[in-house]
């Protein structure tokens, strides 16, 4: 808003804008008054000029006129640039106005073209998976064909064998071949869509192979077991666990009866099978076998094998879900020691099992044991991709606590940039960084640490946002991450 400053007794006042045309409407009011009064004044000399008959008095008079004229045109001068700044305030007024209205289509702008790039984005996402679907039913097509053509190469060849040598081989010896030859590649392709988590098709092709292996191999085969665990790893994936449970226990019984118990797909249909009992609460039944599980798994791999460090994780969950802490705790740690003692330091198994052990203590209220876990998650990934840590090269933790020491609020721009371009927030390491972030932004809002937990928060939520919006990104991440299939016989 303009302003105005005016002399008075040597002193600056300043005046806004509407003191200074109140201030002229007022100036305006009473020239118009002092312009009629020597209008007024000016009239009456010049009436009384006409009587006088002295020269002396004539001539006085008509200098008062004269005086008079000069003043009222002074005066009417001041009327016309009192006028001049009313209608200069006038346009001002309007100008501010259009200015107004400008900068509310400018930000209404602004929001469509926000909303604008989140509709791309959304559509973007959709044509993605639409070229996936799209690429998937191609893949499907191709194994349909391959199949097809399959079976008439079989029968071709028999008709071949049939024409040259009528009396070598009987019908039933090739038509047992032509069977075998189908029911190896059904076996193999509802293995495929297993790995690929096409449940409802390898499920399909599951019950194909189980009617023909039934007729020919019997029921206790480990064909049948295979079957078996593919249609209850889709009977888990739509949440029906109690149909799951019953087929992955059958299949189960026959891997048992078909091989040696302590054979390692034992052991991982054991797991399967905790698994389940988990989902359905009940904790008691999943312990004993992930027990049996783990023990299995020790006794055929060693105790410092990878799986065993894996299975160890799972009964530390199931340790959990009973409220048994001080086994949670032990589990997890020994799952930790064999994994840095047999794995690479920057394999993401290790941090994922520090995050876990991390939300453990976060639950437990034990804030300082949990703050070291996180700190030290995040610290190894940022010098994984940034180098040693040090005053020019802190990792995102360390900004958090500067931000919250000196209470700023503005969130570190080109440190974020750094975070969010390189390979540790979008690489497999993803969700185990922001859950990290996550959790010990968590933790510093218990412990009233608001600056440093938004700060937290934040970046986990926009490198979530941006992994979500980069279809490649999210390929990435979910390769080689396929669930456990046991179709190994």
């Amino acid at each position: 808003m303009s302003t105005m400053v005016s002399p008075c007794e040597e002193k600056l006042v300043r005046l806004t804008q509407e003191e200074i045309i109140a201030s002229t409407k007022v100036s305006i009011q009473e020239l118009e008054e002092l312009k009629n009064d020597h209008s007024s004044m000016l009239g009456s000399l010049t009436a009384t000029l006409k009587y006088l008959n002295r020269s002396e008095e004539a001539g006085l008079v008509q200098e008062k006129c004269s005086l008079l004229h000069k003043a009222v045109e002074t005066i009417q001068l001041g009327l016309g640039e009192a006028q001049v700044m009313l209608a200069l305030a006038g346009h001002l007024n309007t100008v501010e106005s259009e200015k107004q209205k400008l900068r509310a289509q400018v930000r209404r702008l602004h929001q469509e073209n926000e909303w604008l790039r989140d509709e791309l984005s959304i559509t973007q996402q959709k044509l993605w998976t639409s070229q996936q679907s799209v690429v998937q039913l191609e893949e499907e097509k191709k194994h349909l064909e391959f199949m097809d053509q399959l079976r008439k190469d079989d029968q071709d060849a028999l008709m071949k064998v049939r024409q040259t040598n009528p009396q070598s081989y009987s019908d039933e010896v090739y038509e047992s071949k032509i069977f075998h030859s189908l029911q190896t590649a059904l076996y193999k392709l509802a293995i495929q869509k297993a790995e690929q988590g096409h449940y409802e098709t390898a499920g399909l092709l599951s019950k194909l192979v189980m009617e023909d292996v039934e007729k020919t191999l019997g029921h206790d085969h480990p064909v049948i077991a295979t079957m078996l665990n593919i249609l209850a790893l889709g009977h888990r994936r739509q949440n029906n666990y109690k149909e799951a449970t019953r087929l992955l226990r059958e299949a189960l019984a026959i891997r048992e009866k078909c091989l040696q118990k302590e054979q390692p797909l034992v052991a991982f249909m054991l797991n399967n099978l905790s698994v389940l009992y988990g989902k359905t609460g009940n904790y008691a039944e999943a312990e004993v076998v992930c027990k049996r599980a783990l023990e299995l798994k020790e006794k055929v791999l060693g105790r410092n094998h990878p799986d065993v460090a894996k299975q160890l994780n799972n009964l530390a969950l199931v340790y959990q879900n009973q409220g048994k802490r001080e086994e949670v705790e032990i589990c997890f740690y020994k799952a930790l020691d064999i994994y840095q003692t047999q794995l690479a330091s920057d394999d993401p198994t290790i941090p994922k099992t520090k995050n876990h052990l991390a939300h453990f203590y976060l639950k437990q209220g034990k804030y300082k044991e949990a703050e070291i876990m996180f700190k030290d998650i995040l610290t190894q990934a940022h010098e994984k991709e940034f180098g040693t840590a040090y005053d020019e090269n802190k990792p995102i933790w360390m900004h958090a606590e500067e931000m919250e020491l000196n209470k700023v609020r503005r969130f570190p721009r080109p440190h974020f940039r750094n975070v969010v371009s390189k390979k540790i927030t979008i690489a497999s390491c993803f969700p185990i960084i922001n859950n990290a972030l996550c959790g010990l932004g968590a933790l510093y809002r218990q412990q009233g640490r608001t600056v440093a937990a938004d700060m937290l928060e934040e970046c986990a939520t926009r490198t979530h946002k941006q992994v979500v919006n980069t279809p490649q990104l999210i390929e990435k991440h979910t390769e080689g991450s396929g669930l456990n299939t046991g179709t190994h016989s």
